[in-house]
């Protein structure tokens, strides 16, 4: 076959590290990938099958100059669910790793693709249907599409798995040993559908920071906050005015875990009164927070409530403001209707929902809310707490969220965990959060960002303890995890299973993880 193709630059992001396991020395050839041209799928076109020698590619990692010899499969399926595979030829670790999006997807995740092949996996991932147009969280191919909006809320994830495991049995000449998912953020809602719709795709699934409550995620966080931040002009609150926020709720409430570290360990423990930070009446300085903004930021941290009293959807908890990646990305913007929450929301309900009318000051929680849950959320839902289904074949969950997400607030993952820990009660568990950490399992990450960042500890190794749990059957109660700064470790914190939560001893190396231990509530 003609060979074409880009040369890429790639990172990997820090906080999922790769496992290599065992890795086998296979050793397929440019023909065998070639074959793979010819293989028939259902409802699929492969468009390419090449085999990519080894330093073709360039993988931006330190110590790493280029990506090891691989077949590159590239194909689409019905209606536009483009996917590649990629597959080392030689030292398969005999394991296939889909990977999940981003935002509003539209994009083949490259990065993931070439950090999952150099650790020794075959790897696939789709755009789920549709193109990117580069613009943030860019809904306006889902106008009129309900076809394009189903696949972007689950059927292109699964599609695509059906078809790379398929690519992957034929190139090898065997079936992977073992399937993993992983994704965060969307991906996470990606993650959370396959554990729900399509249990029997994965044996183990790594899920970051899942945006899972789709619908009222967009309405009770992203169009929320917006409203909260442009509810008129004095609203607003400009990013040199994060700072302040940030370090007044540090210096109450950093230390309440004993350890003074620049994170709050359980933000739930955390009762800052945001009116503190008032200014005078008539001033507005960087130091201080107007009466309208105090008002916005209470909003945030409080969520949306509907006329019954229902909760829309958590609001955000105290810790990670100032972090670059937090507030003045996420929340208030460089300037007003510039937030990744304003994008998010406005693109979201206007083109999913209700069209180029749509004005976002105007959304009714008790009237729209419904309008929207009714005509998309069973494509984008991800909320059934009945995993029955994925427990009794064995595969295994494991999901972490960061408590300094600016984005997804983390109480969102304590409930959905919460419902699952319900349902299993309600079938009659003798021990219900015993049966549903056998198969389900949360760690929340104090200081954590969105999906990486933040100023706690980011990097850790999640991907190895699904493995070890699905492959060994030693299921996590404790993640290691440290914070990395340039090539310092600044500390190291153990990271415990819900609902344990991480205490300092009293007398032990603050930076040390073993001076804390795993308790629970």
């Amino acid at each position: 076959m003609k060979k074409s193709h880009s040369l890429f630059l790639f990172r990997l992001i820090g906080g999922v590290g790769l496992c290599l396991g065992a890795a086998l020395s296979w050793a397929n050839t440019p023909a065998q990938c070639d074959a793979i041209g010819e293989l028939a799928l259902p409802a699929t076109t492969i468009t390419q099958a090449e085999f990519i020698a080894a330093g073709e590619l360039a993988l931006e990692v330190p110590g790493r100059d280029a990506l090891p010899a691989f077949c590159r499969v590239t194909a689409t399926t019905e209606p536009a669910i483009r996917f590649e595979v990629w597959m080392p030829a030689t030292h398969w670790n005999s394991r296939f790793t889909g990977l999940g999006n981003g935002g509003m997807a539209g994009t083949i995740r490259y990065d993931g693709l070439a950090g999952a092949l150099s650790q020794g996996y075959a790897a696939a991932s789709t755009d789920t249907g549709h193109r990117s147009s580069g613009r943030p969280f860019d809904a306006s191919w889902a106008t009129g599409r309900d076809d394009l909006i189903h696949d972007f809320g689950h059927r292109s994830l699964h599609e695509m798995t059906l078809r790379a495991k398929a690519i992957v049995a034929a190139f090898y000449g065997e079936p992977a040993a073992y399937a993993y998912y992983r994704g965060c953020s969307k991906g996470g809602q990606q993650g959370m559908m396959q554990a729900q719709r399509y249990p029997g795709d994965y044996d183990g699934l790594l899920v970051g920071n899942p945006a899972n409550d789709w619908t009222r995620f967009y309405a009770g966080a992203h169009l929320w906050y917006s409203m909260a931040m442009l509810a008129d002009e004095g609203s607003w609150l400009p990013p040199e005015k994060v700072p302040t926020l940030g370090a007044a709720i540090d210096a109450q409430c950093d230390a309440l875990d004993g350890v003074r570290d620049g994170v709050i360990n359980d933000p739930r423990e955390c009762d800052f009164d945001v009116a503190t930070l008032s200014c005078p009446v008539g001033e507005d300085r960087t130091d201080c927070l107007t009466a309208p903004q105090v008002e916005a930021v209470l909003k945030i941290y409080a969520g949306v409530e509907r006329a019954s009293g229902e909760l829309v959807f958590p609001g955000l908890v105290p810790g990670g403001e100032a972090d670059p990646g937090g507030w003045s990305r996420w929340v208030t913007g460089e300037q007003p209707f510039s937030s990744l929450h304003w994008f998010a929301g406005n693109g979201f309900f206007r083109d999913f929902v209700f069209g180029a009318d749509f004005e976002f000051r105007d959304f009714d929680f008790d009237r729209d809310l419904d309008v929207a849950l009714g005509k998309v959320g069973p494509a984008l839902d991800a909320v059934d707490p009945d995993l029955r289904l994925l427990a009794e074949r064995g595969a295994k969950l494991l999901v972490y969220h960061g408590w300094s997400d600016a984005d997804i607030s983390p109480l969102a993952s304590i409930d959905y965990f919460d419902s699952v820990l319900d349902f299993v009660e309600q079938r009659g568990a003798v021990d219900p959060l015993a049966a549903t950490r056998d198969f389900y399992r949360l760690f929340m990450v104090p200081g954590l960002g969105h999906c990486f960042g933040g100023p706690g500890a980011a990097d850790f190794d999640a991907m190895s303890a699904l493995e070890r749990w699905v492959e060994q059957g030693i299921a996590p109660d404790v993640i290691p995890a440290r914070r990395v700064v340039g090539d310092e470790i600044v500390f190291e914190r153990p990271l415990c299973a819900y609902p344990a939560v991480a205490r300092y001893d009293g007398v032990g190396d603050r930076d040390a993880a073993s001076s804390f231990r795993c308790e629970s509530q």
